[in-house]
């Protein structure tokens, strides 16, 4: 089994498509995952021109690079969100509209079912993305949260994404949900729920990163069996945590990434934490052949260099599994 390599656009989103292919080409990726913001992969301009998507492929292979997945963030955060000035940075002038916390909401679950659309035109099968959650601020249960709370929590999510998720359906496309605090869904308890609001819907599944596990405590390798046939997409994206306490514990005290006193933090492929042959291990047991693409982040790296070192690190420790049963050599 050999994995494509890509690199997932979204920090990269200030540089035009066609400087960060010719450097991805450099660094040693086969593809990219291309984000739904800069000029990488623009929505609208896929539903209104027909040569649009045939133009972003041109344009890769001009590099011997491939796409296979795109990624809708930032609009995905806002379709269940307690909508504030926060958003308006992340989302597009005709998401945002007026401000109207409803409005937003509305008009980014529009975005999403044109974004199920747009990747059909491409011919890619998943979309990743956030879902936004209107319960994430009541994740520490004081004053006392009543269990309705986050029932109506679950019930809000399941009414907003079902309709999106059944467009992904009709399109052939998957949602793939970046497990991820914030989200509906952040550990393995909560990605469960999510499913079972939405009836276990088809079209949903998960974009695995153990990043944003480890550091919580939650099992990142467990999670690849427990949701196996909802592994859609997997990014490989490594976090340092801490083997004593500090000053900023898991919830980050208000404190920068990158600042000493922190926990833990996102680190470059193979500086952080994560046990990234196990992660292999486990996708070689369900099968997974899908991209394994890098999401690149790392305050105290040049993130050329870094970029470049991950797609080694990546080549290094994916390898096939076994075909043969080795005890089967001693048949007579």
């Amino acid at each position: 089994m050999s994995r494509l390599v890509t690199l997932f656009t979204g920090q990269w989103a200030d540089l035009p498509l066609d400087t960060l292919a010719k450097k991805a080409a450099e660094f040693g990726y086969d593809g990219l995952e291309l984000a739904c913001w800069g000029d990488h992969f623009e929505v609208p301009l896929a539903l209104k021109d027909k040569d649009y998507a045939q133009g972003r492929h041109d344009l890769l292979d001009t590099y011997g690079l491939v796409c296979k997945s795109i990624s809708t963030h930032l609009v995905g955060q806002a379709v269940c969100d307690r909508i504030d000035e926060r958003h308006q940075a992340i989302l597009p002038d005709y998401v945002w509209g007026d401000g109207d916390p409803e409005g937003v909401r509305q008009r980014a679950a529009e975005e999403l079912k044109n974004t199920a659309r747009a990747a059909a035109r491409l011919g890619v099968k998943v979309v990743n993305g956030f879902t936004g959650s209107s319960i994430w601020h009541l994740l520490y249960a004081f004053p006392p949260t009543p269990e309705s709370m986050i029932d109506a929590g679950f019930e809000d999510f399941a009414a907003r994404w079902t309709p999106i998720l059944d467009v992904f359906q009709e399109e052939g496309v998957k949602f793939a949900l970046e497990v991820h605090p914030t989200e509906i869904a952040f550990d393995i308890a909560s990605a469960e729920r999510a499913l079972e609001a939405l009836g276990h819907h088809p079209a949903f599944g998960f974009n695995y990163d153990p990043s944003h596990l480890g550091y919580q405590g939650v099992d990142y390798v467990e999670f690849i069996y427990r949701f196996a046939e909802r592994i859609f997409h997997v990014h490989m994206k490594d976090a340092w945590w801490a083997d004593r306490p500090m000053e900023a514990g898991v919830f980050g005290g208000h404190v920068a990434f990158g600042d000493r006193r922190r926990y833990w933090d996102f680190r470059s492929l193979g500086h952080g934490s994560v046990d990234f042959e196990e992660i292999i291990r486990a996708l070689n047991r369900i099968g997974y052949d899908g991209p394994l693409s890098v999401e690149w982040e790392d305050g105290g790296m040049d993130r050329e260099h870094g970029a470049a070192e991950a797609a080694e690190f990546v080549r290094s420790v994916d390898f096939p599994p076994s075909d043969i049963a080795f005890d089967s050599n001693f048949d007579k």
